[in-house]
């Protein structure tokens, strides 16, 4: 499928087929039959170019590769060492370093791409792809910013593109059974959520990294800053612990929340998010000395988010927890009950019981007596067998408003920012107030904020991380 195929003024090839079959009474014989085995007409190939390969990316790429319209034509990485696997599982695509130079080039022959890059570069890569029309497969967190997220959901309506954001579990039986059972009013009106992880796996609440380093040769480092201020290159942020950089990560929230708490969005009625207050672990750095490492997410962290239902019927209360914090387990779970060593998981507190999933599983109710009822449930949600990326690109070929994917930018782009307003909380938590350099953290203050302009409206420092800052050359 070649961008061009899109106009309005062409007909498809299986458009005329269709109409053909219409209007006369001849057979179409299989395409297999006409290719050999497994072939597909390059008019039903989705053409996709895969930014970031490496690690996540290379699995986003073989995921995707299971459609058999999806052709893997293209390949960018800014580190040589991240791509050699990608590069050996596609060894006719073609390889770039700069995103840029490869869309300038190749846009004319790609449908689609695939965004697997750190947090901090999601969005300008997303915007450039899909100015130029392309479909667009980005990971979680969609974004780095609560403002880069309104951007590309409103984006992706204004160049209509299909869209998807990398939260599988979107796709797959348990959340869809959870919305089944919270519909059907087996645990009552749901008012407390909890969701925790144990991310972060990588090192949080430390000092920024110092001292030179000589750059690999396989890495073009300017390339990998992209929009963030240059630095000097350090191993200490490759290739995964820039997770825990606000420069280029968002934390264990940033990580996992997208996981996790979409069951609350998908389930529940709510809105974005009215109010929001945090605590993070102190760090120190000698006897009564508190650390400052405003540079680096904390090591734990507790958040609270207040959710206005959209019925106008009360609110929803949730809480996080991170690293290796955890709310109290139901007391029908014993100690040594599997469940209650959970490592990433949530819990739906309803009038009548609570429903439990430890993250990626069937969930549990509580009392156990309620589990007998879950049969009597009938299954009313659509279901996605062919899973979460094959359903994109089975969507790329059928274009624009033709499918109703899992986490459409549509969805995905307001859920994200209503995960990352608990990272506006915790850096606010951390500002420095003082220009002296005296360092204050203002402790829990409750944040409010006014979605429709993006604002919080009591703590005006805040509003500094709405939106990402980016160095000259790179915007969206």
């Amino acid at each position: 499928m070649k961008p061009e195929s899109k106009s309005n003024q062409n007909v498809d090839r299986r458009s005329f087929i269709k109409a053909a079959g219409a209007a006369t009474a001849f057979t179409i014989v299989p395409r297999h039959v006409l290719g050999g085995t497994g072939y597909v007409a390059p008019s039903d190939t989705v053409y996709i170019a895969g930014i970031g390969i490496g690690g996540k990316g290379e699995s986003d790429l073989t995921s995707c590769a299971e459609s058999m319209h999806a052709k893997i034509s293209l390949l960018c990485d800014v580190d040589d060492r991240m791509a050699v696997k990608s590069r050996e599982n596609f060894p006719e695509a073609k390889y770039y370093k700069d995103f840029r130079e490869m869309l300038e080039k190749e846009h004319k022959h790609i449908d689609a791409v695939t965004v697997s890059t750190p947090d901090h570069t999601h969005a300008v890569v997303a915007m450039a792809a899909m100015q130029l029309g392309k479909h667009v497969y980005v990971q979680k967190p969609l974004t780095r910013s609560i403002g880069e997220a309104r951007a590309l959901t409103k984006a992706a309506k204004q160049y209509k593109v299909v869209t998807q954001m990398g939260n599988q579990g979107a796709s797959e039986e348990p959340v869809r059974r959870m919305k089944e059972i919270v519909d059907a009013g087996l645990i009552g009106e749901v008012t407390q959520v909890y969701a925790w992880t144990n991310r972060p796996v990588w090192p949080q609440g430390i000092p920024t990294p110092a001292g030179k380093h000589e750059i690999p040769v396989e890495l073009d480092w300017d390339l990998w800053l992209g929009p963030a201020r240059h630095i000097d290159y350090n191993p200490a942020y490759l290739p995964f612990n820039w997770r825990g950089w606000w420069r280029f990560g968002t934390g264990a929230l940033g990580d996992m929340a997208c996981h996790i708490m979409d069951p609350v969005f998908r389930i529940l009625p709510i809105d974005y998010p009215s109010e929001v207050e945090c605590s993070v672990t102190a760090a120190y750095e000698g006897f009564f000395q508190v650390a400052r490492y405003v540079e680096s997410c904390p090591s734990s962290s507790i958040i609270h988010l207040k959710f206005p239902r959209t019925n106008g019927k009360g609110i929803v209360n949730l809480t996080w927890m991170d690293g290796g914090l955890r709310p109290r387990m139901p007391e029908e779970i014993s100690a040594d009950d599997e469940v209650a060593h959970m490592s990433n998981g949530i819990i739906f507190e309803g009038t009548k019981g609570k429903m439990i999933e430890n993250y990626p599983n069937d969930p549990l109710l509580f009392p156990r007596t309620l589990m007998s009822e879950i049969e009597n449930v009938p299954k009313t949600e659509k279901r996605v067998p062919e899973g979460h990326y094959v359903s994109w690109v089975e969507a790329c070929m059928k274009g624009y408003g033709e499918s109703d994917l899992s986490s459409k930018f549509e969805y995905a782009g307001p859920f994200t920012e209503a995960v990352l307003m608990g990272n506006l909380a915790i850096r606010s938590y951390q500002y420095e107030l003082n220009e002296s350099g005296d360092s204050s953290y203002p402790g829990r203050k409750k944040l409010f904020w006014d979605a429709g302009n993006m604002k919080i409206t009591n703590f005006e420092p805040a509003n500094e991380f709405v939106m990402q800052e980016y160095r000259e050359g790179w915007s969206i």
